[in-house]
């Protein structure tokens, strides 16, 4: 079952069996044509070139820009989409259209969910995979809401996801559920 997350929730309904909900920055679909660009160059030079000043500077160019292109590509095609997944054992994250990087983390270990109103990516020191010691580790693809969960271990995960607010009160209304046990009559 599949959330909507318009759809009114009455007091006596379970919460949905599984919450997906996702995140996209357009933005981040340039820089990757910049890195197809640079390795394109590479590829470019290494196959056509005739330069006379030396091999070893011709090694040097082509290694430099298909490193710097695959780089870029790479590593912002991971980061252009994020989707979140919450099921009734654990909320999994997965970053590109491949899912990796991946983070799945058991319901056990979330103490509570918040929402973040607004998460910047320069708060994180940009898009992607981020960790900063005073706030914990984050998946930023965009500017926006956000999730927070604080773990069992004292850590904190940050999500960029649209309609964060349905996906806390999912990940609230599972561990109430775990925590009330089936005597709640869930």
């Amino acid at each position: 079952m599949r959330h909507h997350p318009h759809t009114a929730r009455g007091a006596d309904q379970r919460p949905p069996e599984v919450w997906i909900g996702h995140a996209s920055n357009r933005l981040q679909w340039v820089l990757a044509l910049a890195g197809a660009a640079c390795l394109a160059l590479g590829i470019q030079l290494a196959v056509g070139s005739s330069w006379t000043s030396g091999s070893g500077a011709l090694v040097m160019a082509v290694v430099g820009c298909v490193a710097a292109g695959l780089l870029m590509l790479f590593g912002t095609l991971a980061f252009v989409h994020v989707a979140v997944r919450v099921d009734e054992e654990s909320i999994e994250v997965r970053c590109g259209h491949i899912g990796l990087p991946r983070r799945r983390i058991p319901l056990s270990h979330i103490v509570d969910a918040e929402v973040a109103p607004q998460v910047c990516p320069r708060q994180w020191g940009g898009w992607g995979y981020r960790w900063r010691p005073e706030k914990g580790t984050a998946v930023i693809v965009r500017r926006g809401e956000a999730v927070v969960l604080n773990l069992g271990d004292g850590h904190k995960f940050t999500v960029t996801v649209d309609d964060a607010e349905s996906a806390v009160r999912v990940i609230q209304d599972r561990l109430r559920m775990r925590s009330t046990g089936p005597a709640a009559g869930f």
